[in-house]
């Protein structure tokens, strides 16, 4: 998971609330804070979007679609590419440098 620094964090919300913009969802709320801001949206149809940023810089990403039935999924065929986390209590802290998103961050 990538750092995303508190100055640069303003800069990411700001890009992802133009492109919610242009697909056509409704800016609901904005949290400005400088630690922690947010955004949430949502579409006519009842999608919503929210992007919160949790402890250091660490994004959280959620979409929610309106009701629709179960149904059932099969298991993967294949092997997970990435860590899973399964069984562990915390997930880890972000622990990626970028050299733009994360410049200024400790």
């Amino acid at each position: 998971m990538t750092v995303i620094s508190a100055g640069r964090r303003g800069s990411f919300l700001g890009i992802v609330d133009r492109h919610l913009q242009r697909s056509g969802y409704r800016i609901n709320a904005i949290n400005n804070d400088e630690e922690f801001p947010a955004i949430y949206a949502q579409t006519e149809e009842g999608y919503t979007f929210s992007l919160r940023f949790g402890g250091e810089g660490q994004a959280f990403l959620r979409v929610d679609t309106p009701c629709v039935e179960e149904s059932e999924v099969a298991e993967s065929t294949t092997k997970a590419t990435a860590p899973t986390y399964e069984g562990m209590e915390h997930i880890p802290r972000p622990n990626i440098r970028s050299p733009f998103w994360s410049v200024g961050a400790p």
